[in-house]
């Protein structure tokens, strides 16, 4: 693939999910798209931008996005920020809907990869609600990656993924073989995967009513433009006084001053 070749392939890619590959990342996006023309049975990268671009199921270019948007993750990822969520913003968000007699807490999880965050989530809220109640609580996981995705709702995982999490809740929250470590169904129960593109307008304006969003490392794979529409998109779909949790790495204000920081005691979280 030439670099004019991956120029056309990144601009398909970037008007069809907002996902811009930078110059750099030429050659890693070359060695995936080359095993995917091998693989697809094409003879040239010609033939088989033509396929992509023309292929109205979608599963070409579903199998692509695949390979090139797999990220590794873990349970407990960037700790402090869910201490924050667990002992801060949540008892905020439980005080408001005893006032608005709203017994309804939705999260969601944006970019959730192979399950980790929003497993991590439910453990959370099944310890911190544990003696509240009459709240029922729901998370949505979306991911672009259909692959991820069967991953997570697999809830399979590698000691590796888990090393992180509290042996008390390994085993209050996990089946353990040789192998592998599986989710038990009760923190099943209360999520949902599907897959999503968030510049989908209108995928994204079913997306309404959620409390907390968590969005971790997954706007630095758009550009300016696509990361604008995707925060007014979060904007629409976050409750008055809703919550958005970044990558430690990532700035909110940098992409939109619609959203309010708010420090906390643990971390620093945008509000709406």
């Amino acid at each position: 693939m030439t670099f004019e070749e991956f120029i056309k392939l990144r601009d398909f890619i970037y008007k069809k999910t907002g996902i811009y590959f930078e110059d750099q990342k030429m050659y890693y996006v070359k060695n995936r798209v080359e095993d995917h023309i091998e693989f697809t049975g094409h003879e040239n990268f010609k033939s088989y931008f033509s396929w992509l671009k023309f292929d109205n199921t979608g599963h070409g270019l579903q199998e692509l996005l695949n390979a090139l948007t797999v990220n590794e993750t873990y349970f407990f990822r960037e700790y402090y920020q869910l201490k924050c969520f667990a002992e801060e913003v949540l008892p905020e968000i439980v005080e408001r809907k005893e006032k608005e007699n709203n017994k309804e807490i939705k999260i969601w999880s944006a970019g959730c990869s192979t399950g980790e965050e929003p497993y991590t989530l439910a453990m959370i809220m099944e310890e911190m609600l544990e003696h509240v109640n009459d709240i029922k609580w729901k998370i949505y996981a979306t991911d672009i990656n259909t692959d991820v995705l069967k991953k997570a709702k697999q809830g399979l995982y590698l000691e590796r993924s888990i090393r992180l999490v509290p042996e008390e809740y390994k085993k209050r929250y996990f089946y353990h073989n040789d192998q592998y470590y599986e989710v038990i169904p009760k923190l099943k129960k209360n999520i949902i995967f599907f897959q999503l593109n968030l510049i989908d307008t209108v995928e994204m304006q079913k997306m309404r009513n959620f409390d907390v969003i968590f969005c971790r490392n997954v706007l630095i794979y758009f550009d300016d433009v696509s990361r604008r529409q995707v925060a007014i998109y979060f904007y629409e779909t976050l409750l008055d006084g809703g919550y958005i949790f970044l990558g430690h790495s990532e700035s909110m204000s940098r992409i939109t001053p619609i959203f309010k920081l708010r420090k906390y005691k643990n971390a620093y979280i945008y509000t709406k």
